[in-house]
């Protein structure tokens, strides 16, 4: 395959070379057409588990009006970020691209209410995690091709998944803090890594790395957009949110009798540009001082070589403080997801204790006391859900169900 990337430009040394690909859990015939790599994008756009996050939550509910994001729209969002950072960086589009498609295909229904219901009652066996869950759709519960359980995707867009946010252990396997604290792999994690080894100490490629921050950007950019939308946030309140105030003030010098919809545009669009740019120039200055010779160089290094500059960060974690208090803790959104929370916390606790609801190619296998068994496959097939269909599920099994609107 050609080193030539879309725009004409020769692939950097740095990046991920398809032609150097690690291969795949189990081996197939190369495509005479496709880099593997676009193959791993194929796949994810064609697998059961993309479609249904048209049907998932990101901050609001289906109800609540199709103007909002979508699971499926905010990552489409992404995916069209990160192909943008790949393309100046001189990476591989399709891996960054197969990467921010496939990086939500674990999220439950009801987003991270849901996440957060199925943690809880997964305690005892392992914990529930998205970002797990998302190894485990590809390489297990999506069930298309005849050889194999899962996508097979490649061994980059696998690590890329994995490890997009960094390191998960050090170098003797040890699990490194998350958020501060330190605890077990998750589940599925540790689980496949017994059978395949990722290299979970290590950084993953810079693709995965655009694709982690093109997912800041996006919802950065649009739950603004959506809390505004929302009546949730006003704009004036913006002002004193970092980057997005200065912004906010711009436009509004430049147009000051621009109409809220527009406003709205505007700001949320010269956002992304923003960070966008941000991340080139960083990421630029990084590979400039780091000089690496190619992918596994990157992967080696103390740091990682995609990020915000210093003063970005910074915005971008007051853009986020701002959307917690704002958007995510307001009243009105939590009290869909306390009542989202008891619709899927209703649901485990009705298939783990009668399985027969599920349907029959779910409970296949069951008929054992294995209880950590039967509460994975539980959490696999509720993880699976769109809202809408939980919802039904829920008023076929009980006869009230929690408001969801």
């Amino acid at each position: 395959m050609s080193g030539i990337g879309f725009g004409g430009e020769p692939r950097a040394p740095y990046a991920s070379d398809p032609r150097a690909s690690r291969g795949r859990l189990f081996d197939e015939p190369e495509s005479p057409t496709r880099t593997p790599y676009q193959r791993d994008r194929d796949r994810i756009v064609h697998s059961t588990a993309f479609r249904r996050l048209a049907h998932k939550t990101q901050v609001f509910v289906y109800h609540e009006g199709d103007h909002f994001r979508t699971r499926l729209t905010h990552t489409i969002e992404v995916a069209q970020i990160a192909r943008a950072l790949a393309r100046a960086l001189r990476l591989d589009e399709d891996l960054a691209e197969a990467l921010a498609l496939g990086h939500d295909l674990g999220h439950t229904p009801f987003g991270h209410a849901g996440e957060r219901a199925l943690n809880r009652a997964m305690l005892d066996h392992g914990g529930f995690d998205h970002n797990a869950q998302t190894l485990r759709v590809v390489t297990s519960l999506e069930r298309r091709y005849a050889g194999f359980d899962g996508l097979n995707l490649s061994w980059e867009a696998l690590e890329g998944l994995v490890k997009h946010n960094g390191p998960l252990t050090d170098t003797a396997g040890v699990p490194l803090p998350v958020h501060g604290e330190v605890g077990p792999l998750p589940y599925a994690i540790r689980v496949y890594q017994a059978r395949h080894d990722l290299r979970l100490w290590s950084h993953a490629g810079l693709e995965a790395q655009v694709a982690a921050l093109a997912d800041d950007i996006a919802y950065d950019a649009h739950d603004i957009d959506d809390g505004l939308r929302a009546g949730l946030i006003a704009p004036d309140l913006l002002a004193g949110v970092p980057l997005v105030g200065g912004i906010l003030h711009e436009v509004r010098a430049r147009h000051p009798d621009l109409e809220l919809g527009r406003l709205i545009q505007e700001v949320t669009r010269r956002v992304i540009t923003r960070m966008v740019e941000d991340v080139i120039a960083e990421t630029l200055a990084r590979i400039a001082a780091d000089r690496p010779a190619d992918a596994d160089a990157v992967r080696h290094l103390a740091r990682p070589m995609a990020a915000f500059s210093e003063a970005m960060a910074e915005a971008d974690r007051g853009i986020k403080r701002f959307l917690y208090a704002h958007v995510y803790r307001a009243d009105s959104v939590m009290a869909v997801m306390r009542n989202a929370e008891q619709v899927v916390q209703a649901l485990y606790a009705a298939y783990t204790a009668a399985p027969a609801e599920m349907p029959p190619e779910w409970r296949r296998g069951l008929d054992d006391d294995d209880a950590g068994r039967r509460a994975r496959r539980v959490a696999d097939y509720i993880a699976g859900m769109t809202d809408r269909f939980a919802e039904i599920e829920h008023r076929r099994l009980f006869d009230a169900t929690p408001d969801l609107r």
